[in-house]
Parts: C-alpha cells; sequence; structure tokens
C-alpha cells in the first residue's frame, strides 16, 4: 500500500534534549492514523517536521511523495492543515477569510464550500475574532476542506471543544475521509477509537507500534488469573506481559500478544495449576494507560 506520510530515522533535539529519536512511521493512502501519546512525546514535533515548519537534525520525512524539506507552493495546495494553537486572520469575516484563500488553492470548490459553513452553521458575515473558540476551529476545518486536499493534517483539534462542537467536526471530517487521508494528533482517545482506521504510539520519540485499530484492539486483553495459591510474580517475567498487580491469590496484568489458546499456555506456564483465568477486551484509554504505566517503569 502507498504511503501518504512517512518518516525515515527522523531525528530532532532541541539543545541536548532528543524529542525525536530516529521515528520511522508509514501512513497508508487513504488512512484515518491517529498518533496518540503523553505530552512531550514528540506529536507536535512531527507534525512541524511533516510540513517543514522545523528542520530535523537528521532523517527524513516526505509527504504525498515529496521530501518534507522541499515542500513548496503546488505541495502545500494539496494538504490541508489545522491545529488547535491556528491563527486566524481576526478582523475577516468569515466569507472574507475564505475568500482570501481561494486563490491558492486550484482545486477550490465554491460549492463545497458554502455547504461545508451551512452544515458547520457558520455565519458568513461574522468576524472571526466574534466566533467562539469552537466555531473558529470549525472555520479552519473548513477552509482546510474547501479545496478536496489529498492529505488533511490535525493536530489536537478537539482540544476544549465541547461535545457537540466535537461531533461537527469529527462529522465533517469523515465525510471527505474517502477522499483525503487523514493524520491527527489526539488526547481524546474515546473520540479517537470511534472513527481511526490505524494508530500509532509515540512515546520519547519513538514509536512504540503502528497498527490498524482492529489489529491493536485485538491482541490486548486484561487477564486476571485466580492461583490455587498465593505465590510470588514467575521470574522472568514474559515481554508482552504489562503493568502486572498481585493481590493474594489474584494476579492482574496485560498481554499486549493475545491470542486465545497461546495466552492460556503461557499463563499456565508461568503459574502451573490455577483456579481461573479471566480475560477481557480493553478499550483505547484502557491501552493507552497500560502503555504509559508501563513507560514510566
Amino acid at each position: 500500500m502507498t504511503a501518504a506520510i512517512r518518516t525515515e530515522n527522523l531525528v530532532k533535539r532541541y539543545g541536548r534534549t532528543p524529542v525525536l529519536d530516529g521515528l520511522c512511521m508509514d501512513v497508508p493512502e487513504g488512512a484515518i492514523y491517529a498518533l496518540v501519546g503523553p505530552n512531550g512525546a514528540g506529536k507536535t514535533t512531527t507534525i512541524h517536521t511533516l510540513l517543514n515548519l522545523i528542520a530535523p537534525a537528521a532523517g527524513r520525512s516526505e509527504v504525498l511523495g515529496v521530501d518534507s524539506r522541499k515542500l513548496g507552493a503546488p505541495d502545500f495546495a494539496r494538504i490541508g492543515y489545522v491545529s488547535e494553537n491556528q491563527k486566524l486572520p481576526a478582523w475577516m469575516r468569515v466569507s472574507e477569510f475564505l475568500a482570501y484563500l481561494k486563490p491558492f488553492y486550484p482545486t477550490w470548490d465554491d460549492a463545497l464550500a458554502v455547504d461545508l459553513l451551512r452544515q458547520f452553521n457558520l455565519p458568513a458575515d461574522r468576524k472571526l475574532k466574534e466566533l467562539s473558540r469552537g466555531m473558529r476551529m470549525k472555520a479552519a476545518l473548513a477552509s482546510a476542506l474547501a479545496f478536496h486536499p489529498k492529505v488533511l493534517v490535525l493536530d489536537e483539534p478537539f482540544s476544549g471543544l465541547d461535545a457537540l462542537v466535537r461531533d461537527d467536526f469529527i462529522q465533517g471530517m469523515l465525510e471527505r475521509a474517502e477522499e483525503t487521508t487523514i493524520f491527527i494528533s489526539s488526547h481524546d482517545l474515546a473520540e479517537i477509537e470511534s472513527f481511526a482506521s490505524h494508530i500509532g504510539y509515540l512515546e520519547g520519540g519513538k514509536l512504540l507500534f503502528s497498527d490498524e485499530m482492529a489489529t491493536l484492539t485485538a491482541r490486548f486483553r486484561e487477564v486476571e488469573v485466580t492461583l490455587e495459591t498465593e505465590a510470588e510474580l514467575p521470574a522472568p517475567w514474559p515481554a508482552n506481559w504489562m503493568t502486572a498487580e498481585r493481590a493474594g491469590s489474584v494476579v492482574r496484568f496485560v498481554e499486549t500478544a493475545y491470542e486465545p489458546e497461546a495466552t492460556e499456555a503461557r499463563v499456565r506456564a508461568a503459574f502451573g495449576a490455577v483456579r481461573g483465568v479471566e480475560v477481557r477486551p480493553m478499550a483505547l484509554r484502557a491501552i493507552f494507560v497500560a502503555l504509559a504505566r508501563q513507560g514510566r517503569r
């Protein structure tokens, strides 16, 4: 599958502090790819490097097959970008803002722009500074969708938005998903889980995994083992078991490579005779928390 976005051994430092540490990532064309990770993991730095807003110390990245450092006006005319900290020309009316942007994008669609204003309930004659933060974010998204971008990059777009505005934002984004590769960084894991097709987990500037969402949720399970008697945790502890906890004769951990028969065999090998084994699926938030806790350890 063709990659719409790719990084190869990407390195970025601020002083002596590494922010991206050999990042290798492929975002398939047509995917809705969510990049998640704790604060300071390097998500925004990744986006800024992809868009040539900052230069890497080493490695390379590309968008739509073009080296990020060589992106020019024709390339940016195919890339939409919305950020939580995006600055808009506050003195402009919404209609003036869209009219101002139109000449920069050969594929600008007037009919689509009008439809997006209607869909997002955006008042064309209101100045941007008079809009709520949520409405300004919808105006930014409308401006990023009106030219049918091949890639849409969203940096923490849901931060501070109320539930209704988030729903409008997501609906507008998903309606264009068939023609656009969407790359999104977000802490809103419940929302991400509802629509992302792929997910990457970034920590310490390294991509710890990159999976299709269905594959990720299939391989993570919370396991609870009830032993016949109290016992110490086995050593060595299996590499694909995380965040072990023991309370009396009950041991809980997260299995990161779940397969029914293989997992049960590993449990029996580690603990011997057991009274019972209970396996539960995990939501994305629970997976994220388990990975973050493991990273701290």
